[in-house]
């Protein structure tokens, strides 16, 4: 899944601090800066070991940790559904759909410890409500539909945002990426055939996922962020090459890819506004509730309290876990110490 970490600083809301005036760089820091804008210039790769400004450092680290949170939250609506699952093999691939979630975010919070901050710093960040994740995960699954559809929407549009950070450049990030893209494309699949089985049901089963459609598309939609004037932080991502495409260039391009795919299934899209525009080349579509979207995003969405109370309750009953492989670990090392 992804998070809209350009647009969401994890302190929104809250008075800035004011801080001291930045001093002049220094001959060396100017000669390192210049030399990072080279590379970047040149469409090349930031290592964990090179210089980099402490702005894009910290851009990496809340955006990074913003969508590792994304993924460990986005485990719980699916989880709800293992033990109702339909079949034995819809319980199957839903298992495996929420490991992948989870392998997705230990890949992430790796790849955002290269930048030196922790696992326990980033975790204290969500678990206190100070980090942001993505706002799509703080609406209710009502049903079995809703797993075919976060499948082919949600996973669609995470797709969509996330092929692009595959060319991040950030060496970590972007690898971690080429293997989440490719599990999320699964997952997108596995959502689409589910609703194909269901669409060829009874009149109740398409009716299901019409309903699903209809409560999951327009906040599909904001998943990519606020319109390009309203997202300040995009400008800085793509000049830094982290965000290779616009907000509003990415949610056309999945409406445009969407569209086609709900013929096919036999789905409306909820949006008397949608249609074909010749002239554009792309389909036109109606306004988002962006009030909707911040409402959520700063913690008053139907789920916002009872999903971040859920991953709370999940750390701490597996502190017992953490504390018995780090005990196991330091007797390894003891006995290699003894055995040199």
């Amino acid at each position: 899944m992804y998070t809209q970490s350009f647009s969401v600083p994890d302190d929104e809301g809250k008075t800035a601090r004011p801080t001291a005036a930045s001093r002049p760089a220094s001959e060396r820091e100017a000669a390192l800066q210049a030399q990072f804008d080279a590379r970047i210039d040149a469409d090349g790769r930031i290592e964990p070991r090179d210089w980099m400004p402490e702005a894009y450092r910290k851009t990496l680290v809340r955006q990074i940790s913003q969508h590792a949170h994304s993924e460990i939250v986005g485990m719980l609506p699916e989880g709800n559904w293992i033990s109702r699952a339909p079949s034995l093999k819809r319980k199957a691939i839903l298992i495996a759909k929420v490991q992948d979630e989870g392998g997705h975010g230990l890949y992430l919070y790796s790849a955002a410890e290269t930048l030196g901050t922790s696992r326990e710093d980033m975790l204290e960040a969500l678990h206190s409500g100070r980090a942001k994740y993505s706002s799509i995960f703080n609406y209710p699954a009502l049903n079995w539909a809703d797993m075919g559809v976060i499948g082919w929407l949600v996973d669609g549009a995470a797709i969509m945002n996330q092929i692009p950070l595959c060319r991040c450049s950030y060496g970590p990030y972007a690898r971690a990426m080429v293997r989440v893209c490719k599990e999320e494309s699964f997952h997108q699949r596995q959502g689409y055939e589910a609703l194909l089985v269901m669409m060829k049901g009874t009149q109740a089963q398409r009716d299901m996922v019409q309903d699903a459609v209809n409560r999951w598309w327009w906040k599909c939609l904001a998943m990519f962020g606020p319109p390009d004037a309203d997202s300040p932080h995009s400008a800085q991502g793509m000049r830094w090459g982290i965000k290779r495409i616009s907000n509003d260039e990415l949610r056309q391009k999945f409406v445009d890819a969407t569209v086609p795919q709900a013929q096919v299934l036999g789905v409306t899209l909820p949006d008397p506004d949608l249609k074909w525009n010749e002239a554009r080349g792309h389909y036109d579509y109606g306004a988002i509730d962006w009030d909707e979207f911040w409402q959520t995003v700063n913690g008053h969405g139907p789920m916002n309290k009872e999903r971040l109370a859920t991953r709370v309750k999940a750390h701490d009953d597996g502190a017992w876990v953490r504390e018995a492989a780090l005990a196991h670990a330091d007797k390894q090392q003891q006995r290699a110490r003894k055995a040199a």
